[in-house]
């Protein structure tokens, strides 16, 4: 069975929501289980899954441009990882939500892609066409990005937003990584 890891930080709960439906569309594949670790509340047996995992998806919200702090100090903590190349050859893939259609969400991506290159993991994007009406909150893929996935939230209650579409998209993003998981586990 294939072990795919979402390793995330959430500040308000939209992006717990969006690495669930990541989870969710990864532990649908046939050969697949999907976990979910908080990264800001990391423990040894966290590091332990991370670690024994054959595939590690990164969330964090985008604030001011970038993953959000607690999420920096994850990263910063897998310089021992590095050291040792423990997560070299995983499969590695993100996602990042904000408030901001936008938002200099790219920016948070990049840093994921990083932070996966370093450790020299191998990096899957979305693979996924734009939605035919940019915006459209029902449509897959409606932000248009290709490295990763990216979602919109308004300022509401998580349980109402991000939308339909977003959460879709976020599944088809975890099949699409737990999918190469199983084939090179293979």
């Amino acid at each position: 069975m294939s072990q795919v890891v979402v390793a995330y930080h959430s500040g308000y709960g939209h992006t717990r929501m969006v690495a669930d439906a990541v989870r969710e569309g990864a532990a649908g594949v046939p050969g697949a289980s999907a976990s979910m670790i908080d990264v800001a509340t990391i423990d040894d047996a966290g590091w332990n899954r991370l670690d024994a995992a054959d595939a590690i998806v990164f969330g964090s919200p985008t604030y001011m441009g970038g993953p959000s702090g607690a999420f920096k100090t994850f990263a910063d903590a897998t310089a021992k990882v590095w050291f040792t190349q423990r997560w070299k050859d995983k499969i590695a893939g993100g996602f990042t939500n904000s408030l901001a259609m936008s938002g200099d969400k790219s920016w948070t991506l990049a840093y994921f892609v990083t932070l996966a290159m370093q450790h020299g993991m191998i990096w899957i994007g979305t693979a996924m066409l734009p939605s035919a009406v940019a915006g459209d909150p029902d449509a897959l893929n409606r932000l248009g990005s290709y490295t990763g996935l990216m979602t919109q939230s308004d300022n509401v209650p998580p349980e109402e937003s991000p939308g339909p579409g977003d959460l879709d998209t976020a599944r088809a993003y975890g099949r699409r990584v737990a999918e190469y998981a199983v084939r090179t586990r293979r």
